[in-house]
């Protein structure tokens, strides 16, 4: 029987947030569990989902809830489907919780989501603590990008 492609850890790479990198600075990063519904987990394992627009926040009683991702509806789910842009509340220790309100308050940062993935059967939700970057930084990073990829060209 053939195994489904995963990287060496087991982890299978669901979606992943590539604007993320180019527009902000990543500072810290954390893996937090998402509670979802049954058609969400069906079609979130289908590959319909994306972190484009998505930022994670706090409510008034302390959660965090990943906000703005959108999951297509799954198509046999019927009536008993899922709203594709509701709150999702992530699933973080509390001592998890307070670094990120910490990191909110006092450094001016945002959480936003770099990755979903299916680790032992679960779905995760890799987030991280961004701050925004200024247009010369990005150009920057565009430069890095380029002369990268000549190397790799030069090289074969």
């Amino acid at each position: 029987m053939a195994k489904k492609s995963t990287s060496p850890a087991g982890v299978k790479i669901l979606a992943r947030n590539k604007k993320a990198f180019f527009d902000y600075h990543i500072e810290d990063r954390f893996e937090a569990g998402v509670a979802l519904l049954g058609s969400e987990v069906k079609s979130i394992r289908a590959g319909k989902i994306s972190l484009v627009e998505a930022f994670a926040k706090f409510t008034p009683e302390g959660n965090l809830h990943l906000c703005n991702c959108h999951v297509a509806e799954y198509p046999w789910a019927n009536r008993n489907n899922h709203e594709p842009l509701r709150p999702r509340q992530l699933l973080l220790s509390r001592r998890e919780l307070g670094k990120l309100s910490q990191a909110i308050t006092l450094a001016g940062a945002t959480v936003i989501p770099l990755a979903v993935y299916l680790k032992e059967g679960r779905i995760k939700v890799e987030i991280g603590v961004a701050k925004g970057k200024k247009l010369y930084d990005k150009r920057e990073s565009l430069k890095l990008k380029t002369s990268q990829r000549e190397l790799e060209r030069d090289l074969h």
